[in-house]
């Protein structure tokens, strides 16, 4: 069954890089996520490789993978991929589908146009990447 978007928009609405978007500003970004799915063991982000996509995780289960070892579980309504989404670069861990999975992915390329066209969206998403890059203060 596909998303419909009310509902891509509630998924969205909970990355935090979004947390500052309008409903509005959520209904262009989600205007560009298509849905994917893929089977338990497909791998969707390669170390080391250039990244292209963002996804927030629709159903199923990913983990993360760091020169092998195991270094995060992500489950429904859980994203990934997000840096991809303002710069290209390498990966910094494999992410791999242990159970077939259905996912919502943007790709970088249309996100960034979108932010270069919808100045609001950009301060926003700034904002929220210079938050979430701050040091924790213990």
């Amino acid at each position: 069954m596909k998303l419909r978007r009310n509902a891509k928009i509630e998924l969205l609405r909970a990355v935090p890089l979004f947390s500052g978007c309008t409903s509005k500003e959520l209904g262009q970004i989600s205007a560009l996520g298509d849905e994917l799915h893929q089977p338990a063991g497909s791998e969707l982000i390669t170390e080391g490789v250039k990244g292209r996509e963002f996804f927030v995780l629709i159903d199923g289960e990913v983990e993360a993978r760091r020169n092998g070892r195991k270094v995060a579980t992500f489950e429904s309504g859980d994203f990934f991929g997000e840096i991809a989404l303002l710069t290209e670069s390498p990966r910094t861990a494999t992410v791999v589908a242990v159970t077939p999975v259905r996912l919502l992915v943007i790709s970088g390329q249309s996100f960034r146009r979108l932010l270069g066209d919808t100045p609001s969206i950009q301060g926003k998403v700034l904002a929220a990447l210079a938050e979430r890059m701050k040091p924790s203060v213990a």
